[in-house]
C-alpha cells in the first residue's frame, strides 16, 4: 500500500532524502545548482509528497558500474608487525621524559625524545623497513616463503 503524499515527515526522512540527493549528485545525475535547490527543498519539506517531487526524474536505484559504495571498499586489517615495538617505545618516550623532568627537575630529559628516535629509526625508511639491502632481501624471502 503506497503512502499517502500528505503524510507528515520528520527529520529522519529529510536526512534520508538529503543523503539520497548527495548520492545522485556524486553519480553526476544532478548539477551543483540542482543539488543545492533540491537540498533546500528537502530541508524545508513537510510532507512525503514534498520529498517525492524531488526524485521524479531520478532513477529509483543508484546502481552505477563506476560508483563505489562503502560495501565495495576493501577492508584494511592491520597486520601484526614484529617491528611495531619501535613505534610503541617512541610513543612512550615523551611520557617517560615528562616523568623524569618532574622527578629530577631538569629539562635535559626532553633530549631523550630525539635521541630515542634516532636510535630506533636510524637507517630505516618511512615505513620502518631497514635501508640495508641484505635486510631487505631477508624480509622479502620471509614474505615469499
Amino acid at each position: 500500500m503506497p503512502e499517502h503524499p500528505d503524510v507528515r515527515i520528520g527529520n529522519a526522512e529529510r536526512s534520508e532524502a538529503l543523503d539520497l540527493l548527495g548520492e545522485h549528485f556524486a553519480l553526476g545525475r544532478l548539477t551543483l545548482s540542482e543539488f543545492d535547490e533540491r537540498s533546500a527543498m528537502a530541508s524545508a519539506a513537510g510532507t512525503r509528497g514534498d520529498l517525492d517531487v524531488l526524485f521524479t526524474d531520478l532513477p529509483a536505484h543508484l546502481t552505477d558500474s563506476s560508483a563505489t559504495t562503502r560495501d565495495d571498499l576493501p577492508v584494511i586489517i592491520p597486520k601484526k608487525d614484529p617491528e611495531r615495538w619501535r613505534e610503541v617505545v617512541m610513543g612512550l618516550t615523551p611520557l617517560v621524559a615528562l616523568v623524569l623532568f618532574f622527578t629530577f627537575d631538569t629539562w635535559l630529559f626532553f633530549l631523550l625524545i630525539p635521541a630515542v628516535g634516532i636510535v630506533l629509526f636510524a637507517g630505516r625508511d618511512r615505513h620502518g623497513h631497514s635501508t640495508d639491502s641484505g635486510a631487505n632481501a631477508r624480509r622479502d624471502e620471509k614474505k615469499n616463503a
